[in-house]
């Protein structure tokens, strides 16, 4: 999966448990809108790589398998969500109250598509 498809993926997840937070603000005695995991589910399924083992593979080689195929997977995940925390912590500490955790995630979402495959700042940025 390209890293501005986890980039923008990991917008929409930030983004609805923002909505779930808003929602139980506006009437604490709702029921708890959170326990729905899908959309984390099917991102994890979706950024995993299958993984194929050989039958005569020792518990060394499946480790170094895993190792190496799910790595990267794991790389993007927490690059994506650095990055949105990065994003989001930048503008609370500047102080600056004219400026939503939406607003800050729906920047990031339009930015993701310049992020290509290697992330932020890697070979397929082509922010100057």
């Amino acid at each position: 999966m390209e890293q501005s498809e986890v980039v923008k993926r990991v917008i929409g997840i930030l983004t609805e448990a923002g909505e779930m937070r808003r929602l139980l603000e506006e009437d604490p005695d709702r029921d708890d809108p959170s326990t729905d995991s899908t959309v984390v589910t099917a991102l994890l399924n979706e950024t995993m790589p299958r993984i194929a083992i050989p039958e005569d593979a020792t518990i060394e080689d499946v480790v170094a398998l895993v190792g190496r195929e799910v790595g990267g997977a794991v790389e993007q995940l927490v690059g994506a969500f650095t990055l949105a925390f990065a994003m989001l912590a930048q503008v609370h500490d500047s102080g600056q109250t004219d400026v939503s955790s939406a607003d800050v995630l729906q920047d990031l979402a339009l930015r993701a598509e310049q992020f290509g495959s290697e992330g932020p700042g890697g070979a397929g940025d082509t922010e100057a």
